[in-house]
């Protein structure tokens, strides 16, 4: 694991204009590092240091420092006992991270006890934010892919009937139960839902799969924690003659993440997920963003949705921090400036709901293609724009509380 601590460089302890107090900023951050799931933590920790390689001198004469920390496991275990050292023994101000929901609901009242502030980069079962007032999310919900795949597959993609498939944990429940709410509304008919294992392995899915094709949907919706599971779906997948046999597989955007697509091949071609970030999607800050990526971590080296929600949260985080002007020790002060925030991402527009603390952004329906240029990648076939975590919109089971 990288245990990199970024104090900035000394020209930004200079005042501005001679008055300004120069704070530094003690962040925590807490991702996985180590195990099956190390290569998802990374993919976000590469655009925290990218980001803050790139912008420090954004926030001067602030400095920050920040403290890494292994989530390890999907259990949120190991993860409250280091977020709880970061504050108590580090002294962090700010935490920040965590890729799996265990993580951020263990950690939920925590960090309401210590009233301080945590930016989820991608944790995503929908009703997290509402465990704490001082949780903001820059990544996404369940529910902002799930729930509009469910009326985009019966209405454009001819599915009316699908299976569902899903790792056994929070945000695998939370992603099957909003395609679920939306394809049933539009008309269409879940045949059955199959737990898939837990997220510590990637597990053999050829029997689970074997079963849906059996069964013969017109689709299957999967839902994994993406990296090496996606990988392993796309085999299987292939494997067993699922598209020849007419069933076509839909997710969301934890299907097909931009650093493993290349090794997926030919039986990725035709998946279609619901997402808000794919490294062909055509805007100046995604060209930018991945112009930067590759000079830093090489050519064939590629940032996915976890990436891009990373460079929105350290975004975020700086920018907040210079509104406060580095005065970062009240952590429902910070929360509250954070509310509203917007920006033009890689991903597009954002904006954190200043009612929720969640995100708002587009959503794109995307198809994975053979490019002119041999490379996979994918085909916008619709967007639609500035959307909300539906959950809460209709305020259903914990989203209403």
């Amino acid at each position: 694991m990288r245990m990199l601590k970024w104090a900035g460089v000394a020209a930004l302890a200079l005042t501005v204009g001679g008055t300004a107090q120069a704070e530094k900023i003690k962040i925590g951050v807490v991702l996985p590092f180590s195990g099956a799931n190390a290569d998802l933590g990374h993919q976000v920790d590469k655009a925290f240091d990218l980001y803050i390689k790139l912008h420090a001198k954004d926030i001067a004469p602030h400095t920050i420092e920040i403290v890494k920390r292994d989530e390890g496991p999907p259990t949120g275990a190991n993860a409250k006992t280091v977020a709880t050292e970061l504050i108590t023994n580090d002294k962090v101000q700010i935490l920040t991270g965590f890729v799996f929901s265990p993580s951020a609901i263990a950690l939920a009242p925590v960090v309401t006890q210590a009233k301080v502030p945590m930016v989820i980069a991608n944790a995503g079962t929908a009703w997290i934010t509402n465990l704490s007032p001082y949780i903001a999310r820059l990544s996404f919900s369940m529910w902002h892919h799930g729930y509009p795949m469910g009326a985009y597959a019966f209405d454009k993609i001819g599915c009316k009937t699908a299976a569902l498939a899903y790792t056994d944990f929070p945000p695998g429940k939370d992603s099957t139960e909003a395609f679920k709410t939306g394809f049933e509304k539009a008309g269409g008919k879940v045949t059955e839902s199959i737990p898939l294992g837990s997220p510590v392995q990637v597990p053999d899915f050829t029997p689970f799969f074997q079963r849906i094709k059996d069964s013969k949907p017109d689709c299957m919706y999967v839902f994994i924690p993406s990296g090496a599971h996606a990988t392993g779906v796309t085999k299987a997948y292939g494997e067993l003659g699922m598209r020849k046999a007419g069933i076509k597989l839909i997710g969301p955007m934890d299907l097909i993440p931009d650093n493993k697509l290349q090794d997926m091949g030919d039986a990725a071609i035709g998946t279609i997920v619901m997402g808000n970030y794919a490294v062909d999607l055509d805007n100046a800050e995604n060209k930018a963003f991945n112009a930067a990526w590759h000079k830093e971590y090489g050519a064939n080296s590629y940032p996915d949705f976890m990436s891009a929600a990373g460079w929105d949260t350290m975004h975020a985080i700086f920018d907040t921090i210079k509104k406060l002007n580095g005065n970062v020790t009240d952590g429902a002060k910070f929360i509250d400036a954070m509310k509203g925030w917007k920006t033009k991402s890689p991903r597009g527009d954002v904006m954190i709901d200043p009612d929720t603390r969640d995100i708002v952004q587009d959503e794109h329906a995307m198809e994975v293609i053979r490019k002119p240029d041999g490379k996979l990648g994918v085909k916008v076939l619709g967007t639609t724009k500035a959307v909300k975590d539906e959950c809460k919109v209709l305020k259903l089971g914990r989203c209403g509380t």
